[in-house]
């Protein structure tokens, strides 16, 4: 009973950012559990490698050139996977940057806008556009990657901008499933601590930086993206169709001190 909740098959899962890091590990497990993937990333050479990745996992995958700041080509993309019958069951949104480092008296508007342009204006397109069709089903399941750093101020890295941005993300999953929750779409977050990944190289390679990290996280480690993946399988599945609103961090305990 208990684990074939866990049974993705007859579904298909969209994950923007898919093709590397935290979104290709979340395409794999999604695969992993029966789901058709999507593979969403910013550039045909990126979503080519992620596609290439699930093939040589075993897994075939659909892939789809999307930049998540442009409202149009999201929902133009929603519409054309959601035709003729077919339909996007799962969306995770993990697209983000964080471009960390930079004192906010230094931030540039160019700066600020992109960080949120990507990863709230992009979270907001992707999840209206495709919500449009999960709400017209009355089904489906969204996760969002928010993150610890919606909780709270990281140190020593100044990161205003991020911050800002993956706090507006918790709360408007929170304001989704409050005003979806009636008509049968779920919308949870998982909210990691630091992840190895591309990503966060530059502070793991930083001797100011890292012993920092390490020292304010009780499981004195930073997290691996398959760990990120394995809660979003969770929160995607039918195992957590009491959960919505939810933001689940998986942070090695970061926020406990």
């Amino acid at each position: 009973m208990y684990m074939q909740k866990y049974d993705l098959s007859g579904r298909t899962a969209l994950v923007t950012g898919g093709a590397r890091n935290i979104g290709l590990a979340c395409t794999l497990a999604l695969a992993e559990a029966g789901a058709r993937p999507v593979v969403a990333d910013l550039t045909e050479e990126l979503v080519a490698s992620g596609c290439d990745a699930l093939a040589r996992a075993g897994y075939a995958a659909e892939g789809l050139v999307l930049d998540v700041t442009d409202p149009d080509a999201v929902t133009a993309a929603a519409d054309r996977l959601n035709a003729d019958g077919a339909a996007v069951d799962i969306l995770v949104c993990n697209a983000g940057i964080a471009r960390s480092d930079v004192p906010a008296e230094e931030v540039t508007d160019e700066h600020w806008r992109n960080v949120i342009d990507i990863n709230l204006n992009g979270v907001f397109w992707s999840c209206r556009a495709f919500g449009r069709h999960m709400l017209a089903r009355r089904a489906g399941a969204i996760v969002t990657v928010g993150s610890m750093s919606g909780f709270i101020v990281n140190k020593p890295q100044p990161q205003s901008y991020y911050n800002a941005s993956k706090a507006a993300v918790h709360h408007l999953t929170r304001s989704l499933a409050a005003e979806w929750a009636e008509r049968g779409v779920r919308v949870n977050a998982v909210a990691p601590t630091y992840i190895e990944t591309s990503l966060t190289r530059f502070g793991m390679e930083d001797p100011r930086m890292y012993p920092v990290w390490l020292e304010n996280t009780p499981m004195r480690r930073v997290g691996q993206p398959d760990e990120i993946a394995s809660v979003v399988l969770f929160l995607a599945s039918d195992a957590a169709s009491l959960m919505t609103g939810s933001i689940v961090l998986a942070d090695g305990g970061y926020t406990c001190w």
